[in-house]
């Protein structure tokens, strides 16, 4: 690695330093900053509380990293003590995370980090106060934009905890290298797809902007493939702003006790229907509150079409449940809308723009169902608002996008219980959609 990496940090320390660990299966120490000198500077505010929409102004400390830095998800600890460099846990205040790229494909897969979304949520919490600082805590909306979310400001990287790791320490373990980059690499660059065979979205992927749909669509009609192990996919269209360090996206999030717009005008399934990429919609899925895992039904995919090549060497039959008794389906999950055929299969009714080649693998019927996605209740599956009628569902399939193959699993948690093991039929659905679209 021949880059300087740019530090932004604030702390009332007079001195700390940052330790780096590439994860992996077994994550490896990479390095660390000499000690810098701290420097503090209060957050900017916004009615009182801390702004999410501006640039926090943090000082930049540039840094070269020593030696060869391979391709990969790196953790940032920030250390003020004079401790030996060790992992520590994800989950917490003072950790960041940085994804290092290949100038060009090394290997068949490129699993994309879903970065815009970990910006809107993101928490400005820390040692010694509070404050969300997020785009659902502290919502600022600029007139005639949007609202507006900053990234250099203060946030952890929980997601990667939860989502990112376990999955890309399963992907090691069992024999498969990727390549990663983040969402701003796919919004940027229009060839970056150029020499891979298969874009992975894992986990919770609900901020694109449309230059990542154009890129990925354009990647697919020219033969590429698509794995959506991810839920809540492409709900809000983004626009990249001020240098790519924030984006605007003119969401429901209210502002105090406002909404600033009804109806919201990025949701993406009223300007082009995000089904038309990923084949399912959270339009027709939902939402179950409350802690990950929670307490969400266990009932998993009621499978159809046994004899298709992502089900090989499951012994799973039509009729039998996918991932049943774990947590596959949510917290956030996607479907399409759909009718049963006179044999009770589920096919989509192409009401909500899902491809009418889109085969439904597995189906989950949501219950109970509360309509009401702004004022959720626990124990149910809480849902936005649709045009169409029926059931609410996540339904895992497969459809063709121009010469590429898309596939989609339609849950947020589905790399979760992947890497658990405690599913694995689960895990050679994977196997097999990483065999087949990124061989």
């Amino acid at each position: 690695m021949d880059e300087t990496i740019r530090i932004h940090a604030s702390t009332t320390a007079p001195r700390f330093r940052v330790d780096f660990f590439k994860l992996g299966a077994k994550p490896r120490y990479a390095g660390s900053t000499p000690w810098l000198p701290g420097r503090y500077r209060p957050r900017p505010l916004a009615g009182g509380r801390a702004d999410p929409s501006v640039d926090w102004g943090w000082d930049a400390y540039p840094f070269t990293p020593a030696g060869d830095w391979e391709p990969g998800l790196y953790a940032a600890f920030f250390e003020t003590t004079d401790v030996t460099p060790a992992l520590r846990p994800l989950k917490g205040f003072g950790r960041d995370s940085l994804v290092v790229r290949p100038h060009r494909a090394e290997n068949r897969v490129l699993c994309k980090v879903s970065t815009f979304t970990r910006h809107a949520y993101n928490r400005g919490d820390g040692a010694g106060f509070t404050g969300g600082a997020s785009l659902y805590d502290d919502p600022v909306h600029i007139p005639g934009q949007g609202h507006k979310v900053s990234f250099r400001r203060a946030g952890g990287i929980d997601f990667l905890a939860y989502w990112d790791a376990p999955f890309l320490a399963w992907l090691e373990n069992n024999g498969y290298t990727v390549d990663l980059c983040t969402d701003r690499d796919l919004h940027e660059d229009p060839d970056l797809l150029t020499g891979y065979r298969l874009l992975l979205s894992v986990g919770h992927d609900e901020y694109w902007s449309a230059e990542m749909r154009t890129h990925t669509t354009a990647f697919a009609g020219n033969g590429g493939n698509v794995a959506f192990l991810s839920g809540n996919t492409c709900w809000w269209r983004v626009r990249v702003t001020d240098g790519g360090t924030a984006f605007v996206s003119d969401t429901d999030h209210r502002v105090g006790d406002i909404c600033p717009r009804l109806p919201a005008p990025d949701l993406w399934w009223t300007i082009t229907p995000e089904n038309a990429l990923t084949g399912v919609s959270f339009r027709n899925g939902g939402m179950w509150p409350g802690g990950w895992p929670g307490d969400r039904p266990r009932t998993g995919f009621t499978v159809q079409h046994a004899d298709h090549w992502a089900f090989a060497g499951t012994g799973l039959r039509d009729g039998d449940r996918l991932g049943e008794g774990t947590p596959l389906i949510g917290y956030e999950c996607d479907g399409a809308a759909f009718v049963r055929d006179e044999r009770g299969v589920a096919r989509p009714s192409g009401v909500d723009g899902t491809p009418p080649d889109f085969t439904i693998l597995g189906i989950a019927e949501l219950t109970p169902v509360h309509d009401d996605l702004h004022h959720p209740r626990a124990g149910h599956w809480n849902c936005a608002e649709r045009e169409a009628d029926g059931p609410r569902a996540a339904t895992m399939g497969v459809h063709t996008l121009g010469a590429g193959t898309v596939f989609t699993g339609a849950s947020t948690d589905w790399p979760v219980v992947t890497a658990s093991g405690a599913a694995p039929a689960v895990e050679q659905v994977t196997r097999n959609v990483l065999d087949r679209l990124g061989g």
